[in-house]
């Protein structure tokens, strides 16, 4: 079996070619980021790729976002998301595309070694390896509305853009920089699963699904 593993810690990385060299599995390339993952898997044609949730640039999406890309050019591409993180919106359009081999593990509830590789090994066949508390949150956010899924920091920023406040201004009156405004924003248009497009559209959509709520 040839595999490509797409995960932004050197370590873990280096972890998992190992234990899987160890099973006689082959791994043609390893990766840190999205558009890297995307680059190799065109070159390498893997039967499996093994791919982080949140990875560089802004460690949110990245990763799943890229084998969801990586699945339109090639629909049967098994994958093996294995995460911190159940990245909801995109999860439930890679489990539920029906195509190919799907697995979704959370790294801390890997029992052992055995466990994972019979994992590799099921979704490789183009079978399915989906955690138990995966199933329960994406269950979960079937019944929950999305404002609910923001965090206390994340519903008062958008309490502020309410009220219509800009991201400089929203900074000034949490006493936050800049910076981590735009990353609330970014999280908050994420989870209302609001596409980018024009900033201000998105920034409408999301106070109305905010009042909406109230």
């Amino acid at each position: 079996m040839r595999v490509v593993i797409a995960e932004d810690s050197v370590l873990l990385r280096a972890g998992i070619e190992r234990l899987l060299a160890d099973e006689g599995i082959e791994t043609v390339a390893a990766v840190e980021d999205g558009e890297r993952l995307l680059e190799v898997l065109a070159e390498h044609r893997p039967d499996l790729a093994i791919v982080d949730v949140r990875m560089p640039p802004t460690f949110t999406d990245e990763g799943l976002r890229a084998v969801l890309r990586a699945r339109e050019r090639t629909p049967d591409l098994p994958v093996l998301v294995l995460s911190q993180y159940v990245e909801e919106r995109y999860a439930v359009e890679l489990i539920s595309s029906g195509a190919g081999g799907v697995g979704y593990l959370l790294k801390e509830r890997v029992a052992d070694v055995a466990e994972f590789v019979d994992a590799v090994n099921r979704v490789a066949r183009g079978g399915t390896a989906i955690d138990q508390e995966v199933i329960s949150q994406l269950m979960a956010r079937g019944r929950r509305n999305p404002i609910d899924s923001l965090t206390p920091r994340e519903r008062e920023v958008l309490g502020l853009m309410a009220q219509g406040m800009s991201n400089a201004a929203i900074a000034k009156s949490l006493t936050v920089s800049d910076g981590a405004v735009e990353k609330h924003v970014g999280n908050i248009f994420a989870k209302l699963g609001l596409e980018p497009s024009q900033e201000e559209h998105r920034r409408v959509r999301a106070v109305l699904a905010y009042l909406e709520r109230r």
